[in-house]
């Protein structure tokens, strides 16, 4: 906790401010260790203040490890708090996450004796380099989403709907230790397979469909990530087409992925192949996004990113064809950047499953 509170003080410093003021759930558990839903910190280069109410103090106290001031403040109270504490330090120029607070409360803090500067990106730039606890995390994490895809592999069948998949799939995620799913699971059927972000429903599974399911586990508040593409029975040949052009392409990306390439240079590697097969106007998302205590989190492994990736970065490398009508195949994995390379926690296999 100490090495983050002074890595913010060095960008507090080189930003020109006098302290940051963070607001966001995520952000708050980051620097403070703190998991309650209402937590304001303001943190200087010399003073660290936690801002909760009487429900939390206690909890506050233990999960900072005492190393921020707790201040009990009732709800009313807050803004009052804060404005007080910013003139009794003398603070002129102070970050606020401006991706995250409402206009409400921004038009409460125009009573504040002081500037507020844009400071969001200045915190995910900090979040970008995961430590080794949280990589042990994340890999803990993805053991357990493994274990429970293999599980839910021998209780599939012909005539179950989506939402039972997903329900069962939830349920071996959490009895297999995770806290919590880490985002609201995909199963996606047959013809629905060609939406994205679609809502696991009442469709039945059946012979010749292809299944996406993407899912992930989160634990001491880290998320993983994994996509898979099963087929109930044997699929067509145009099924099996595209899965062997997804699979390849993200080889291909796997292959690339190491410190110094841009986000923009990985995504081109699988996009590109997929485009030569005729199928680039089908994979209409980015290649992936980092990960961490929030399932989407920089970087952008996008084709209009020029980040370049480096070591403790997380990133997903997960390709995808849909054709509306059809159905669809996304493949994914959740990478984390080392020096020589990178480390691909998933184990669960990529070769087109076929349940009978």
């Amino acid at each position: 906790m100490r090495k983050r509170w002074e890595k913010l003080t060095e960008h507090i410093n080189k930003k020109g401010l006098d302290a940051m003021l963070v607001t966001s759930m995520i952000n708050a558990r980051y620097f403070s260790g703190f998991t309650g839903d209402n937590v304001t910190l303001l943190i200087t280069g010399e003073k660290r203040i936690l801002f909760t109410d009487f429900r939390y103090t206690i909890q506050a106290k233990i999960q900072s490890e005492n190393f921020f001031d707790v201040r009990e403040v009732q709800k009313s109270r807050e803004i009052e708090a804060l404005a007080d504490e910013i003139k009794a330090l003398g603070l002129k120029r102070v970050g606020f996450e401006e991706q995250t607070v409402s206009v409400g409360r921004f038009e409460e803090w125009k009573c504040f004796p002081c500037e507020f500067v844009p400071a969001s990106e200045m915190l995910a730039e900090i979040r970008l380099i995961k430590s080794a606890d949280e990589i042990e995390n994340i890999v803990k994490a993805q053991n357990i989403s493994d274990d429970a895809f293999l599980d839910i592999l021998g209780r599939m069948k012909p005539g179950m709907t989506e939402k039972e998949v997903a329900v069962e799939l939830e349920y071996r995620i959490k009895n297999g230790g995770a806290d919590d799913i880490a985002f609201d699971i995909i199963v996606a059927s047959g013809e629905n397979g060609a939406l994205c972000h679609a809502v696991p429903g009442l469709r039945k599974l059946a012979y010749g469909d292809l299944v996406v399911m993407d899912f992930g586990s989160k634990l001491n508040g880290y998320c993983s990530d994994m996509t898979r593409t099963v087929a109930i029975g044997e699929p067509s040949k145009k099924l099996c087409e595209i899965y062997r052009i997804v699979y390849e392409a993200q080889s291909i990306a796997l292959d690339a992925l190491k410190p110094g390439i841009s986000c923009k240079a990985l995504d081109a590697a699988a996009r590109d192949y997929i485009a030569s097969f005729g199928y680039g106007e089908c994979f209409g998302h980015s290649l992936g996004h980092g990960f961490g205590l929030e399932v989407h989190e920089g970087p952008a492994a996008s084709s209009r990113s020029e980040e370049v990736l480096k070591p403790g970065m997380t990133v997903t490398v997960e390709p995808g064809i849909y054709i509306e009508g059809l159905g669809g195949v996304r493949i994914e994995d959740c990478c984390i950047v080392t020096e020589d390379g990178h480390i691909n926690p998933v184990t669960a296999s990529k070769e087109l499953l076929i349940i009978e």
